[in-house]
């Protein structure tokens, strides 16, 4: 797709759109115990040729959060509008050519993992040729090229809220920490090292010298950035242990989450994990592991083990992945059956709503951040959007939000704010009002008191350290990883002292 120079990358996308931002739903004619409306299907393929569809995402803005990028087996980056009105009538071929907004060979092999960072402008991917490269959407231009994996990097995950740090996983046993602000020389301006690189961080001692052709044992599956800005999730496939590591720190993990199996059952430690997820909040963590279930995590509770299990899908490949809904009532996860399935946080005895159309194994999955009950799914050589109908979330309420009840203000405490603090009768009230017309106006000053002044000014310094320029090519800004004392806040650390 060919855009101007003049206008954004997403403002053309609005000339493409059917009826507007708003397409209308369309009726639903199938079995209401379903709950859930099928929107459409699209064929991954180029040139004719299918390619299996590996990772996908939704744009993370609310503007722009119904277009979908999805990755796959070829290395291609394809971005789809998944507010296009799909036709009953369109094969998946022809609906992939309306819907498709833009698309580009991003590898030379597999992308593994995508997230989208800067406000929808840029996209990270991670490829099975040992690199992740950062692209410009709008020019489908790799603008970085992070490298320093030595095998297949299989997840990824952004700084919260300084997406210039990146934390990946790799096949390779290794998990790194880059910042895409520094670039390895001024040759290569492209070419960005890592600033601290953890080997063998989840390899088994017993395992450490088994046979080339079992390098899948020591491999990191999955990686997160936790909301506390500071530290990081790891998953591997060696077993069903969490690691969680403190950045300024990473010598040793800080502590470890993994479900409460039997001692004596050594064999249930074995199965490794497929993909982590969290919600917006960062609250809770869910672990899709390879004895079929899906574990779900307080990040406050980690030494109580999962606080919830959800069973009823089928995990037989590390391509298999769930996640958890952005306000943490849902779980989604595909199938290794052909399914995928729903589960209610709230209520997991339940039986979960089983999407069914897809011919073969279903691995990625991904919820629209902002439009309630969207969700995409893939499988063998399609990708396929679902409405959620809304009687899934009529009476659900999400674990991790916060309810405040807020009091109003008295309706004689309002009047005691706009008056003195003595009293005044009726017949003084009126003659206040009687002179107004005579008498000027005087607005009491408002002013910050000093104190908080103080604490403004210094916000502000500390917000333009944080962005400045880096010091050193090859360093990371110490302000980030390392800020001062004063600005340390608590951490996943803080809440396991003994660890």
């Amino acid at each position: 797709m060919e855009t101007s120079k003049h206008r954004s990358f997403f403002q053309d996308l609005k000339s493409r759109e059917v009826n507007g931002f708003r397409v209308r739903k369309r009726p639903y004619n199938g079995n209401d115990s379903q709950k859930f409306d099928p929107i459409g299907a699209v064929a991954v393929e180029h040139e004719g040729e299918p390619s299996p569809p590996m990772a996908l995402s939704f744009c993370k803005t609310n503007k722009n959060a119904h277009i979908l990028a999805l990755t796959d087996e070829g290395g291609y980056v394809t971005l789809f509008n998944t507010r296009h009105k799909f036709q009953d009538s369109s094969s998946f071929q022809e609906n992939a050519e309306e819907a498709k907004v833009s698309g580009w060979a991003a590898h030379e092999n597999a992308i593994f993992d995508i997230c989208w960072i800067k406000e929808d402008t840029n996209i990270l991917t991670a490829s099975g040729d040992q690199s992740i490269k950062v692209w410009d959407t709008q020019e489908q231009k790799c603008v970085r090229a992070l490298m320093g994996h030595t095998g297949s990097i299989k997840s990824i995950s952004c700084h919260p809220t300084n997406q210039e740090l990146v934390v990946s996983g790799s096949r390779d046993g290794a998990f790194a920490l880059w910042d895409t602000r520094c670039c390895k020389n001024t040759h290569e301006k492209l070419c960005v090292p890592p600033t601290s690189i953890i080997h063998e961080a989840h390899t088994s001692p017993g395992r450490r010298r088994v046979r080339h052709g079992k390098a899948e044992s020591m491999s990191i599956t999955s990686v997160l950035y936790l909301n506390d800005e500071i530290s990081i999730a790891t998953a591997g496939a060696v077993d069903s242990l969490i690691k969680f590591w403190d950045t300024r720190h990473l010598k040793a993990p800080v502590t470890h989450a993994c479900p409460n199996f039997d001692s004596s059952d050594k064999e249930k430690h074995l199965h490794g994990i497929s993909s982590l997820s969290q919600d917006l909040n960062g609250v809770y963590i869910t672990a899709s592991c390879m004895d079929h279930r899906i574990y779900l995590y307080n990040v406050l509770q980690l030494e109580k083990g999962p606080i919830k299990t959800f069973s009823g899908g089928q995990t037989d490949s590390f391509f298999v992945k769930s996640a958890i809904s952005p306000d943490a009532a849902h779980i989604l996860s595909g199938s290794s059956d052909g399914k995928a399935y729903i589960w209610q946080v709230n209520k997991p005895s339940l039986d979960p709503i089983t999407l069914e159309s897809h011919d073969g194994e279903v691995t990625s999955v991904d919820w629209c951040p902002s439009e309630m009950g969207k969700v995409a799914t893939c499988s063998d050589f399609t990708v396929r959007f679902w409405n959620i109908r809304s009687s899934c979330y009529s009476n659900t309420r999400s674990p991790s939000a916060i309810r405040k009840r807020i009091m109003a203000v008295p309706r004689n405490g309002k009047r005691k704010l706009f008056m003195d603090e003595s009293s005044c009768t009726k017949s003084e009230t009126n003659i206040k009002f009687s002179n107004v017309a005579s008498s000027p106006i005087t607005m009491p000053e408002v002013s910050t008191p000093d104190s908080q002044k103080k604490k403004f000014v210094y916000c502000f310094d500390a917000k333009e350290t944080v962005h400045r320029t880096p010091e050193a090519e090859m360093e990371s800004p110490s302000s980030v990883l390392n800020p001062p004392s004063s600005l340390k806040r608590k951490t996943i650390r803080d809440y396991f002292p003994g660890s």
